[in-house]
């Protein structure tokens, strides 16, 4: 982050200096080989710089953006090519896209960097919202926030930081799609059940799961709270049976991959629970201390009245809904 000149601002630094990326990467991916593992954590180190130097607290708007991450994909799509005058974050994308050639294959590269399309099309619609007066609809957020996370670049690295391929036929299960798309998701709503009060005393705005969760039911912010963390275990409970059904089926590499996206859920819920980033002055709403539990909120089967999810709960066999209900 130092070496790249990321962050301009001392203040910024030191907060991102105390972000433990390093434990992130570690935490959620620990079966990896050092040298791609370091290169996932100088990748989680872009990411947070991104988040809050670029979109979240920079007040930039969607059309600027949307010029800023054209530029990066073109530097990671060809990273040989270099512009002038290129921001520091393009730079530092550019420089990890080659250090990513020693590790990857010409597979694993192009799914990354179609990956990272997905993200960098969320961070521009997110950018739109940031700087809208209103709150997107509950439908939308989720699409949206499931993409702007940085999670689909993060888990096309798993098979490349362990030291494996993953075919893409596999990858292309529908089953498997799912468990991807619900990784994601689960990782950005627990992103939001810790980071709100930081949003809010920080960048000043509400863009999160729980506010919108206030607008979609029209309640205050407890009850948005609880119905939060209701839907995130009805979610939970969804991974983790269709996790089960799917390794009845597959072995090798694909068996290492959805492992992997589970290990990714609860590394990402061990670090942020102690880290430091989320270590804001609270109230009793913002910060979800006590919020683990034995059992989930909501173990229901029944798909969330979501469309744009609606079609993870499809994939589950008959066999298995029979034998939970």
């Amino acid at each position: 982050m130092l070496q790249q000149s990321l962050d301009t601002d001392d203040q910024q630094r030191r907060r991102l200096a105390l972000c433990d990326f390093g434990g992130l990467t570690a935490s959620t991916m620990p079966y990896g080989q050092l040298e791609p593992l370091t290169l996932m954590a100088k990748f989680h180190a872009v990411l947070f710089s991104l988040d809050d130097g670029v979109c979240d607290e920079a007040y930039v708007t969607a059309d600027s953006l949307a010029q800023e991450t054209a530029r990066m994909m073109r530097a990671i799509e060809t990273p040989a090519a270099h512009s002038p005058n290129e921001s520091p974050h393009t730079a530092a994308l550019r420089a990890l896209r080659l250090e990513l050639e020693r590790y990857a294959s010409r597979q694993q590269i192009r799914r990354w960097t179609d990956a990272m399309r997905v993200y960098t099309s969320g961070l521009v619609w997110e950018a739109a919202w940031r700087r809208s007066p209103g709150l997107p609809s509950l439908n939308d957020y989720v699409t949206l926030w499931m993409r702007a996370i940085g999670m689909a670049p993060s888990t096309a690295m798993i098979e490349i930081v362990a030291g494996y391929s993953v075919p893409d036929n596999d990858l292309e299960d529908p089953r498997v799609r799912a468990l991807t798309e619900i990784t994601w998701t689960l990782v950005s709503w627990d992103n939001d059940l810790y980071s709100r009060n930081k949003e809010l005393l920080r960048a000043g705005d509400d863009l999160n799961l729980v506010d919108v969760l206030c607008q979609e039911l029209d309640c205050d912010p407890h009850h948005a709270l609880d119905e939060a963390v209701a839907m995130r275990d009805r979610v939970m409970v969804l991974f983790l049976r269709l996790r089960d059904q799917v390794l009845k089926d597959v072995g090798g590499g694909l068996r290492r991959y959805v492992q992997g996206l589970g290990q990714f859920i609860r590394g990402h819920l061990d670090w942020a629970s102690v880290c430091p980033r989320y270590c804001v002055p609270t109230d009793s709403v913002a910060r979800p201390e006590g919020w683990w539990k034995q059992r989930p909120a909501d173990d229901g089967l029944e798909p969330l009245p979501l469309p744009t999810i609606a079609w993870w709960w499809d994939q589950l066999a008959v066999s298995t809904r029979a034998t939970i209900v």
